[in-house]
């Protein structure tokens, strides 16, 4: 078997199969409901906390100046946030996957 078909039997990277269940808690049936549940709040409660301690710097009087009650405006300001974090954590999971493949592609030649 040629080096070229070894390379071309391991799976790439964007190939695999994600279960979001392995990363947030659900119950069986309704996967929808909490997925929409968190879709909604994480982002909030980031966006929150990132005002509270980044824009009030961390003084509860400042925060309580801002206008929390702009749902939508606090949600984009989180959803930015946890969008970066995991366009963080895609990347070094290719880089480690890149690597893995790497040693085993060399292990092969050995």
């Amino acid at each position: 078997m040629s080096s070229r078909e070894n390379f071309n039997k391991h799976p790439s990277f964007t190939s695999q199969e994600i279960d979001l269940s392995d990363y947030f808690f659900t119950i069986e049936g309704y996967e929808g409901f909490f997925y929409t549940l968190y879709l909604i709040t994480i982002p909030y409660i980031t966006g929150a906390v990132f005002l509270f301690f980044y824009v009030a710097k961390g003084d509860f009087s400042n925060f309580m100046l801002l206008d929390i009650n702009a749902f939508f405006v606090v949600w984009l300001i989180g959803y930015e946030i946890v969008a970066i974090f995991i366009l963080i954590a895609i990347l070094i999971s290719f880089l480690r996957y890149d690597k893995k493949t790497k040693n085993h592609k060399q292990n092969r030649h050995h």
